[in-house]
């Protein structure tokens, strides 16, 4: 691949993949790989899937790029649907092609709002790759939540929490990834984000959840603030949601959507609200619920996780997070995971490699059996370092 410039900072371990199926993918020598972080956290209901296809076949020879004064009725089809689904009944959506882009509406339509110029957000979150959202040096606040994780107190947490109390007034929202922080799986406690929230509502913010990794059934639940008792205004929905096709979503409630209305806000692209993300998007809400994904999930995370924490040795293996289909695996240093995680792929299984932790983030497809065959491969690689 002389041409084409890669700057994700992963390395390009299998040039050349000529099929997929489900979870499997299969090289030009016929070598097969299944694949346990779903591409880039996006394929939820797994590679080629025939259902989906069909659906962006379907919706192709019908109307796939919409302008400025048509639509089609796909549109209003799809996000009546998906705002059901994340009980924003009487909200609106807008379509768009990537999850930063999702996040970034919600912090402009925010600022729009509320005439607020503070973003606050977790220090460890992961907000998407535009340089709004990156460079954090002006007109952010970073919550350090790093001494919430040992507080005796951290289900109990209250306002008074010195944490807390350093909270500036004037955010305009507060911006709340669910447990990917930059793809680590922590989860903050209930209680500590249930007062952020309430901290910034009554100083008159907004709450946008970043829902991108998070989101479409990976923690067991069809969104990962529904772990927590919040509501938010905002939520950004990306990667699994097109099952390997860029588009994403902005749901909006049905409070700050008439908000809009009385006070407009402008945002134009050229792909915005176009037909065929929204086909797809419907299409997978549908196979999602069709096939009973989301308990399946679930299910398969509470197996998953119960095998993985049965490799924990406090010498190689240090600890599991997870929640749902969505894993972390804390490894002794660096050296260690390159080689189980290079170890895996010559084995023909695809994790994420994260520095010192690998991390696995199955399609929503996988089955029992499947999970059983990973866990006894990766077994037998980490046993060759005791």
């Amino acid at each position: 691949m002389e041409h084409v410039f890669f700057c994700t900072g992963h390395e390009l371990k299998i040039p050349n993949i000529v099929k997929s199926e489900g979870l499997y993918l299969y090289d030009e020598q016929g070598k097969g790989y299944i694949d346990l972080e779903s591409g880039v956290w996006c394929t939820s209901l797994g590679h080629n899937n025939a259902e989906v296809n069909r659906i962006i076949k379907n919706q192709i020879d019908s109307l796939m790029h919409a302008g400025f004064c048509y639509s089609n009725e796909i549109l209003e089809k799809s996000a009546k649907s998906i705002l059901e689904i994340a009980g924003f009944n009487n909200g609106k959506s807008v379509f768009l092609c990537s999850g930063s882009e999702a996040i970034e509406i919600s912090r402009q339509m925010a600022k729009h709002l509320t005439e607020k110029n503070i973003s606050l957000t977790l220090h460890d979150s992961y907000l998407g790759a535009y340089s709004s959202i990156i460079d954090r040096s002006r007109n952010w606040y970073l919550l350090n939540w790093e001494q919430c994780k040992t507080c005796p107190d951290k289900e109990k947490c209250d306002l008074s929490c010195e944490v807390l109390q350093k909270i500036p007034k004037n955010i305009s929202e507060f911006i709340f990834e669910p447990g990917s922080s930059s793809g680590f799986v922590r989860f903050p406690p209930n209680a500590l984000i249930s007062n952020i929230v309430k901290i910034v509502r009554d100083n008159g913010g907004k709450i946008v959840v970043n829902e991108v990794t998070t989101g479409i059934g990976r923690t067991g639940k069809w969104f990962g603030y529904q772990h927590y008792d919040i509501d938010p205004d905002f939520i950004a929905v990306g990667k699994g949601i097109g099952n390997g096709y860029p588009v994403s979503i902005t749901l909006i409630n049905e409070l700050t959507a008439r908000q809009l209305e009385l006070k407009p806000f402008h945002y134009s692209q050229s792909h915005q609200n176009d037909p065929l993300g929204a086909s797809i998007v419907y299409g997978v809400t549908q196979y999602i619920e069709d096939n009973n994904l989301i308990s399946k999930a679930e299910s398969n995370g509470l197996l998953l996780q119960k095998h993985l924490e049965s490799l924990v040795d406090n010498e190689i293996i240090l600890e599991v997070r997870g929640r749902g289909l969505m894993f972390v695996v804390d490894i002794k240093n660096e050296k260690i995971t390159d080689t189980i995680y290079k170890d895996l792929i010559e084995k023909g299984y695809i994790v994420g490699n994260r520095g010192s932790s690998i991390r696995i983030d199955p399609p929503l497809t996988i089955s029992k059996t499947e999970i059983d065959l990973f866990i006894a491969v990766l077994r037998e690689t980490i046993s060759r370092f005791k």
